[in-house]
């Protein structure tokens, strides 16, 4: 493949994000230096309001694997993408009014604090791991997948690429904390608005007109977006997209640590939740411009596929080279599309980091040291994001030796979140849940969504359930065009034309529904915990939703919860004294004399959720 390579104005383009972006971090780490708490480094002192927060959700939310992968998705497959903007809505609706309020109220810091006051140490440790571990492997093939497209395509320097990447994020990151990376993300959101629209624009003048676009887009069958065939062997379908896509977005989205320490760095609740909602906009612009651009590069290329013809190497090239080929005489515009492709890059990793920095500062650094002075907790939070910023760099190095790794990463993410989101619905939603079955529940989660996904990953679907459709190279030069053997299926087990052919949308789905059976059945088996002993902050009951017509009813679904005792507002104003009595109690082991600085805490009968956890210490 004849590559063309970055002219110096591309290359001023390109740099110029990385220096803005490490320009926030020192601005921020000058600004806020007379503040070096690690409360204001991690969750910017709970000070932020919902517009850049918004921005920061939805940029981290749409990595360069959106960028350059979700056109080629489009490209092979169809606009049927466009369903996800309903798994979005369906995504932050139950994330704002499901979640949110219950990790908001209850004054954490890491998600994961909330499975030690909801369950014990054993549940919070075991999810923490889990999460560390995949975020860390997700995060370098994010590192290291569009740099290697890019690559291939325009001579971009691969390591270069990868190593600055990872440089900068890590700098913003232990300089400015979570101000700094809210605020690149802000930049970085519109880097990517802007390169989207540049690409749409010359690409549909390239085709001769968006309504040529349409046109051709239809006669290749790319338009037929909604097919409501139920086979969940299908790769996308109306209810693998809406159902499985629902499910394996909240895994990852409305119970992940990145997203969730975004929303409660805001003021207020009602900001955070305007924070989420907003977001959903920005989702559906990039949603709707991925999908634009998929059906612009089709036009371009209906006549002579790119990738048939041996002109690229893999699907997640074709965006590059279009732009590579549409941007031909426009030094510096290349460089902006590949800003924008690793605008998306920067913005997950940066959350990525700042995550893993929280969730190990808070479950395990405070546990094991409980009176770090500010100034220490500080610096340890900053020596965590260096940490991590060089394990997820060198996780992308790793991903190099590892061919196919890049599909096995993105399942693991619906592998892990499926049970993850079914473990905190656990402890939400079901107060008679107890710590037996939240972990037993989490194991079989985690079982099942591997089992399902790694099958699926050994013997793939077969072309009758993928359905791509049919790409040309009539038009194409007939050179250095290569056959493509399909993979032998003599040898695949029974299982795999039919569990492990499952939609790669319903691991999530799997995990969940895994985890929340078996949570359910174990806790009736081992003996059902007792709703006095569990904090109405930590239960959202939605049984009043499906009750509302009864009191009696409800107060039945609650288990003996006592919701009544404090009202909407008295759970608003409770959030920062109860926030000091939980640090206490979780620095202290839940000692008894910590108990009395909880509030809701009585001496006399115990009846607080505390009693409960510390016979499981």
């Amino acid at each position: 493949m004849e590559v063309k390579n970055f002219e110096a104005w591309d290359y001023v383009v390109f740099a110029g994000l990385f220096v803005i972006s490490s320009g926030i971090g020192v601005f921020f780490a000058i600004k806020e230096r007379k503040k070096a708490t690690s409360r204001e480094f991690l969750v910017g002192g709970r000070q932020m309001s919902f517009g850049p927060v918004a921005l920061s959700l939805t940029a981290s939310f749409m990595s360069a694997v959106t960028v350059l992968g979700t056109p080629a998705e489009v490209y092979r497959f169809g606009a049927s993408f466009l369903l996800f903007i309903i798994s979005y809505a369906f995504v932050v609706l139950f994330t704002s009014e499901l979640f949110l309020p219950v990790f908001y109220r209850s004054g954490i810091t890491s998600t994961y604090e909330y499975l030690q006051l909801r369950f014990n140490k054993i549940v919070r440790y075991a999810a923490t791991v889990i999460y560390i571990v995949q975020t860390i492997l997700y995060t370098g093939v994010v590192v290291y997948a569009p740099a290697l497209a890019l690559n291939q395509v325009t001579g971009f320097d691969l390591w270069g690429s990868v190593f600055a990447t990872g440089i900068v994020c890590t700098f913003y990151c232990s300089l400015g904390g979570l101000k700094a990376v809210v605020w690149t993300d802000a930049f970085q959101m519109v880097v990517m608005i802007v390169g989207f629209l540049t690409v749409l624009i010359q690409g549909s003048n390239h085709a001769g007109g968006f309504h040529n676009v349409l046109e051709h887009s239809r006669n290749g069958s790319r338009l037929n977006v909604v097919d409501f065939d139920v086979d969940p062997l299908r790769r996308h379908t109306f209810w693998t997209i809406t159902v499985g896509g629902t499910f394996t977005w909240l895994g990852i989205y409305g119970v992940n640590q990145s997203t969730i320490q975004r929303c409660i760095s805001c003021k207020t609740e009602k900001h955070a939740k305007l924070a989420l909602y907003f977001n959903l906009l920005g989702l559906w612009m990039i949603a709707v411009c991925a999908v634009f651009c998929g059906l612009i590069m089709y036009s371009n290329f209906k006549d002579c596929d790119p990738w048939t013809s041996g002109a690229i190497s893999a699907p997640d090239q074709l965006m590059p080279y279009f732009v590579m080929k549409i941007f031909d005489t426009m030094p510096g515009l290349p460089g902006l599309f590949v800003a924008c492709a690793f605008s998306g890059t920067l913005s997950t990793v940066a959350a990525s980091i700042n995550a893993l920095a929280t969730v190990t500062f808070e479950d395990f650094v405070k546990s094991c040291f409980p009176h770090l002075s500010d100034k220490k907790s500080t610096w340890i939070s900053k020596g965590l994001c260096l940490l991590f910023g060089i394990l997820c760099t060198s996780m992308a190095v790793v991903a190099s030796f590892m061919g196919s790794v890049v599909q096995a990463a993105l399942s693991i993410l619906g592998m892990c979140g499926g049970p993850m989101l079914g473990l905190f619905t656990l402890g939400i939603v079901f107060p008679f849940v107890n710590w037996k079955g939240a972990l037993g529940g989490l194991i079989a989660g985690i079982t099942l969504s591997f089992w399902v996904a790694i099958g699926s990953f050994i013997y793939p679907a077969p072309v009758s359930k993928t359905l791509p459709l049919p790409l040309s190279i009539e038009q194409c030069v007939q050179t250095n065009i290569t056959a493509t053997v399909g993979p032998q299926l003599s040898s695949r087990p029974a299982l795999a034309d039919t569990w492990y052919s499952l939609s790669y949308l319903y691991f999530s789905a799997v995990g969940f529904l895994g985890c929340v059976a078996a949570g359910l059945i174990i806790s009736f088996l081992t003996g059902k915990q007792r709703g006095e002993d569990v904090d109405p902050l930590l239960i959202r009951p939605v049984c009043n939703l499906f009750c509302f017509w009864s009191k009696k009813y409800k107060t039945l679904c609650w288990c003996g919860v006592q919701h009544e005792q404090k009202t909407e507002q008295d759970y608003l104003d409770s959030g920062s004294a109860r926030k000091q009595g939980v640090e206490s109690a979780l620095q202290n082991g839940l000692k008894q004399e910590s108990l009395a600085q909880i509030p809701g805490y009585n001496p006399e009968d115990k009846s607080n959720s505390v009693k409960e956890k510390t016979t499981h210490f």
